[in-house]
């Protein structure tokens, strides 16, 4: 175990002001009493970990991240089990995704112990802020940024990890109705070669011009193609996508293919699993624009939803784009779509068994 220094909020939140906020909390709204911090120098590697207050950072305006992007996070939520206990959902590979996001864009690797003892340092200061709500949970937030100060164009020498929390509710206003997305012809997320693969803030700067076009559109959601020949179904905003074929006892989910340009969700590969143990057939292949339009017109594509740690899974009702739009199915949530979100939310939550040993104890 690491040797954390310790300095707790003289007066932390109580009960009440938290059980207040958890009546409408939003996402990324609220935050808790104390955050983590983790230095690294190149002489030195990680040291100084350390919990303290939650307070703003002071930064030199010559800060290299704020010039060249050396900037990546993660996003895993806490919840209060039955018995007592605190549990994360699949920490480890959070960790693994972090350092794979690290490494790509030439930042120091965080190794997987410190990690998991950042967020067992955090719950055990702010564990009064995981609710007992299944339908709520503590967001945890690790991300590291580089914070040499200078203007050269390389890889930082100093970098700092940090852990946040934030009380979490639906992500989207409207809870489990589904979203109507718009096809992005002129913007992608990603391209082979590229960062798509990684967890990093660019990424989402990148994406924030076509959401805003898809809210012109009036759409809820954002859909990326690919780069190459803008035909391809890659993501939904910061989300996989799921797609659903067939009815009652003959059901089959796909998912896009990993390509290089995708995000590798975590919620991602653990639906591929649970879908198995539901009796459903699941697969990962290359899905056209085309393919969905064909598919929803037919009844042979009954549901689409997509998936992320911060939404769980949420339904996908119309697709629109330049060319018009189509509902899937009656543009309801679909049994399939709901009886997956329940059995990932009942281990997440544990109220059934964890067969798979993903849940992971931080308090």
């Amino acid at each position: 175990m690491t040797s954390f220094n310790i300095t707790k909020i003289p007066n932390p939140k109580t009960e009440a002001e938290i059980a207040k906020i958890y009546e409408n909390p939003g996402f990324g709204r609220y935050f808790t009493d104390h955050m983590v911090l983790i230095d690294w120098e190149k002489e030195k590697g990680f040291f100084n970990p350390r919990l303290v207050p939650y307070a703003p950072l002071s930064i030199d305006p010559a800060n290299m991240a704020l010039h060249y992007g050396q900037s990546i996070f993660e996003g895993l939520k806490a919840y209060k089990h039955s018995d007592g206990s605190i549990k994360t959902f699949r920490p480890k590979s959070n960790a693994a995704r972090f350092a794979r996001s690290a490494k790509r864009m030439a930042m120091p690797e965080l190794p997987t112990e410190l990690f998991i003892e950042s967020i067992e340092q955090l719950i055990a200061a702010d564990k009064n802020w995981v609710p007992e709500d299944k339908e709520k949970s503590l967001y945890l937030r690790p991300f590291m940024f580089a914070t040499e100060v200078g203007l050269g164009v390389k890889p930082a020498n100093k970098y700092l990890f940090i852990l946040i929390a934030a009380p979490a509710g639906a992500y989207f206003p409207q809870g489990l109705k589904p979203v109507s997305v718009w096809l992005s012809k002129e913007y992608v997320r990603a391209s082979p070669g590229g960062t798509g693969e990684a967890k990093c803030a660019g990424n989402y700067a990148a994406s924030l011009i076509a959401q805003a076009q898809a809210a012109a559109e009036g759409c809820d959601q954002v859909v990326w193609l690919d780069a190459i020949e803008r035909k391809w179904i890659e993501e939904m905003g910061g989300m996989n996508l799921y797609f659903v074929y067939g009815k009652k006892d003959k059901i089959e989910i796909t998912t896009p293919a990993l390509t290089g340009s995708l995000l590798p969700g975590i919620t991602r590969d653990s639906i591929l699993q649970i879908a198995k143990d539901l009796d459903m057939e699941s697969s990962e292949v290359k899905i056209s624009v085309q393919d969905l339009k064909n598919g929803a017109a037919s009844g042979e594509i009954t549901e689409v939803f997509a998936c992320g740690t911060a939404a769980v899974i949420v339904p996908v009702g119309k697709v629109k784009s330049s060319d018009g739009e189509f509902s899937i199915g009656d543009a309801t949530t679909g049994l399939v779509t709901a009886k997956l979100r329940d059995a990932l939310l009942a281990i997440q939550t544990g109220t059934t068994k964890d067969v798979h040993d993903w849940t992971f104890k931080v308090g």
